[in-house]
């Protein structure tokens, strides 16, 4: 029986994820004003020959949580990553590199069809008098390889590896104990199934198995990846508003694909006077719709506190200027990391779980 969550895990993983990926692409051009709210000074270079500048940690900390067209590995090097621009002139696709001189300075990309300008990870049209072009701008459809979407591509490569290797275990290990990565694996799936999909769904759990065990593990990997300091890691995937969007919206479909008359009888027919009947469906459908919005909300609202803590932490050795915070800094950072892994897993044991139970809700048969 786990062989089979697991063979079709496997197979649904890939189309679910690569689905989250390619709507959140499309989400992220309205998601990124709220998502990556990054100051305008962040893209300036400071000079060495002018006076040392006071740091502002909060340049530094909506820097990390808000997305990028580069990923940043130490002092200037960066992994300069691919920008695709859809214009009504057609397709640009370049490197966001172009918009570094050799100094490391921002400056303008000429492309084939206009000359572009990376405003706050914002990529603006320059009209021919050196100004932005806000008219032009706006008709800009950007489906760059930003940093949240290398990252989820790295997380998917990684729950693909896990889910691919756990399976070809089983089909050689076929009625034998679990072994290696096998063994680690099982309990996670077995967890799923008994304390998430059975209590909350029912005896329908197995068709929605597949799609728990992929939600779980790609909130998990991602809010794991989030913790890890340095490239791959670091990447604030699961705090970012466009991609618990697409989860909660993938998450309503499901819900409302699946509902039975019972469920929809609930919400258009509900047992009150008729002269009640307007206002009830306004609350109901109203419901409807929070369920998920509530599920947005509070993924991305704690992870992405978490990674302000934690940088907020870390910023008082240089607020304060002295390595004697050092040691107090480094302390309370490491509690909170340790913090955080535990708040990673129950992110996506409470996202996982809501899911479940709203989907039971939705299939539950009337009981008299």
């Amino acid at each position: 029986m786990y062989l089979s969550y697991i063979l079709n895990s496997k197979k649904i993983a890939l189309g679910a994820i690569f689905a989250l990926f390619f709507a959140f692409v499309t989400s992220e051009v309205s998601a990124q004003d709220s998502a990556n709210a990054v100051p305008e000074m962040v893209v300036k270079e400071v000079n060495p020959e002018h006076a040392e500048e006071k740091f502002d940690p909060a340049v530094t900390i909506l820097e990390h949580i808000g997305d990028a067209h580069s990923w940043h590995l130490w002092g200037h090097t960066s992994l300069h990553l691919p920008v695709i621009l859809y214009t009504p002139a057609g397709i640009e696709i370049f490197c966001s590199g172009e918009f570094l001189n050799e100094h490391h300075e921002s400056r303008d990309y000429t492309g084939k069809y206009h000359t572009y300008r990376n405003v706050a990870e914002h990529i603006k049209i320059v009209g021919t008098d050196g100004n932005i072009d806000e008219a032009a701008s706006a008709q800009i459809i950007d489906l760059s390889i930003t940093k949240n979407v290398a990252a989820m591509l790295i997380s998917v490569a990684v729950i693909l590896l896990i889910f691919i290797s756990v399976a070809g275990t089983y089909k050689k290990r076929a009625n034998k104990a679990p072994k290696g990565l096998q063994s680690w694996v099982e309990p996670i799936v077995i967890f799923v199934r008994d304390d998430i999909a059975k209590p909350n769904i029912g005896y329908k759990y197995e068709r929605f198995m597949p799609y728990l065990l992929t939600v779980f593990f790609f909130i998990w990997v991602n809010n794991l990846m989030g913790l890890i300091p340095i490239f791959p890691g670091s990447a604030n995937v699961t705090g970012n508003i466009a991609v618990t969007f697409v989860l909660s919206v993938i998450v309503l479909i499901i819900v409302n694909i699946n509902g039975n008359k019972y469920y929809w009888g609930h919400i258009f027919k509900p047992d009150v006077p008729w002269w009640l009947l307007p206002i009830m469906w306004v609350v109901e459908i109203t419901s409807v719709l929070s369920k998920p919005f509530a599920l947005m909300i509070r993924l991305f609202a704690n992870i992405t506190a978490g990674h302000i803590i934690v940088l907020s932490l870390i910023s008082l050795i240089f607020i304060f200027k002295t390595l004697a915070m050092a040691p107090v800094s480094i302390a309370f950072v490491l509690f909170m990391d340790i913090l955080e892994l535990l708040v990673g897993f129950l992110q996506a044991f409470i996202f996982t779980m809501l899911t479940a139970l709203f989907i039971g809700t939705a299939i539950e048969e009337h009981h008299h």
